[in-house]
Parts: structure tokens; C-alpha cells; sequence
């Protein structure tokens, strides 16, 4: 199917519902030229000794601090980029009354940046960061600014990111709200994710409404239950609409 077609079958699925839930990932956010860390480049190889998925975890955060946060600060506070066609428009449909949630595996609060009210972030956020002694809580540009290699509190305590490191679980109070619209949804649509990356993805098993749309640039493992799948940018794909 052509790229107009299939953006005209989104725009009448789309207009027909008010229930809508949108799933993301990595995928929404590298087209504002935020990197997908699991992508590993050139840039990468040259300056660190471990992978992105080592130096992600909590076990690497508490024995090498100083080693995490010299690639946090490098890979992760992109604080200057801006939401892109695909953020606006979700936002957009938010305020129509037709966008119920967004679901996202990102951290970089781009949606919020957008005007999307109701966001479950999976994964955490970088502009949420507290002190693991006293809890005092501090923005992302404090991270990015401080002028020592670990960023502590005025407490002296370690300061550590809002974000879900591999080998800790996710808030359980973000998955029920994610379940909650997710399962209760008529339309949902998955944009900018491979669905590879777990408890995150399964999620999407819970969906039992009428259209489930997948727009991402690779397949996913949804992708023969898709009753749209379209093969593309989901800035390009939703900045259509």
C-alpha cells in the first residue's frame, strides 16, 4: 500500500475514534536527534570500555559512579533538542479529545515538551533526579552542569537519575495506569519501537480494541496482528494527519 493510502486509512481510523492510546519508543525521539543507545556507533567504541546495556544497569551505576555518569551526561541530557511532528501531533489529538494516553519507553520528557498531559514514562525520566540520602529531588540541567564528575546533593549525598536502570523493576504505578487506558482503549497505535525490550513491550497484550496500528521504520514482532502497518518515519507518518 502507498505511503498517501496508508496515511488516509490512519486519518479515518483516526477521525472515527476518541479513544486512542499511543505506544512509543526510541524511534519518536531520534528523529528530535536524541541518540538511541543501542545503536552502537563509532563515536561510542572510541571513548568506552563497556557496552550501553553494562553501563545502563544499577550494579555498574553503585561500583563505577564516575564512569556512568561521563556517559549519562554524554548520551543521555540531550536537554536543547525540541519535540518533533510526531510529539505535536499526539499532543494535538490530546487536546481534540481524541488522544487518551501516551506510553512511552523514553525518558527525555519531550512529549510533556509538546503539551501532552497524560504521559506514563515506562522508563523513567532524566528530568527527574533525588538524592539517595536525604531525597531532596534536582532538575536535569543540574545534572548536566555540576561542576564534579559524580553530581551530589548539598548533603554530600549521591544524586541519582529518575530513570530505570536494567536489573530494577518498573513503577508499579505507571504499569497499572499504562494497563489501565491500554485495555480499555479502541484504537491503538505503536510507533517508534522494535518491542523488543521487556516488561515494557508486553503491555501491548492487553489492548482488545478494534485497530491496532504499528508505525515503525523496521518490523516488529506485532506486525502480522497490525490492521495498518505502515514502514516509515512516525514524525513523517503522523505529521501527515
Amino acid at each position: 500500500m502507498k505511503m498517501e493510502e496508508n496515511v488516509k486509512k490512519l486519518q479515518e481510523i483516526v477521525r472515527g475514534s476518541d479513544n486512542i492510546v499511543f505506544f512509543g519508543g526510541a524511534g519518536v525521539s531520534t528523529e528530535s536527534g536524541i541518540p538511541d543507545f543501542r545503536s552502537v556507533d563509532g563515536l561510542y567504541h572510541q571513548k568506552y570500555d563497556y557496552p550501553p546495556e553494562t553501563i545502563l544497569s544499577h550494579t555498574f551505576f553503585v561500583r563505577n559512579t564516575k564512569e556512568f555518569y561521563r556517559f549519562y551526561r554524554d548520551k543521555m541530557l540531550c536537554l536543547d533538542v525540541q519535540p518533533n511532528a510526531a510529539h505535536k501531533k499526539l499532543a494535538e489529538l490530546e487536546e481534540e479529545g481524541k488522544l487518551r494516553a501516551v506510553v512511552t519507553q523514553n525518558i527525555d520528557g519531550l512529549h510533556q515538551a509538546a503539551g501532552s498531559k497524560r504521559v506514563m514514562e515506562l522508563h523513567g525520566s532524566v528530568h527527574r533526579n533525588y538524592c539517595q540520602k536525604c531525597g531532596k529531588s534536582y532538575d536535569a540541567r543540574y545534572m548536566l552542569e555540576y561542576p564534579g564528575e559524580v553530581p551530589l546533593c548539598e548533603c554530600g549525598g549521591v544524586i541519582k537519575p529518575d530513570v530505570v536502570l536494567h536489573e530494577e523493576g518498573l513503577d508499579q504505578q505507571t504499569i497499572q495506569d499504562a494497563i489501565y487506558y491500554i485495555s480499555r482503549a479502541d484504537v491503538m497505535i505503536i510507533g517508534g519501537t522494535s518491542l523488543a525490550v521487556y516488561p515494557a513491550a508486553g503491555l501491548i497484550d492487553y489492548f482488545r480494541g478494534s485497530h491496532l496500528i504499528v508505525i515503525n521504520k523496521s518490523p516488529t514482532p506485532r506486525d502480522k496482528f497490525a490492521d495498518l502497518l505502515i514502514s516509515d518515519s512516525i514524525g513523517k507518518v503522523l505529521g501527515a494527519i
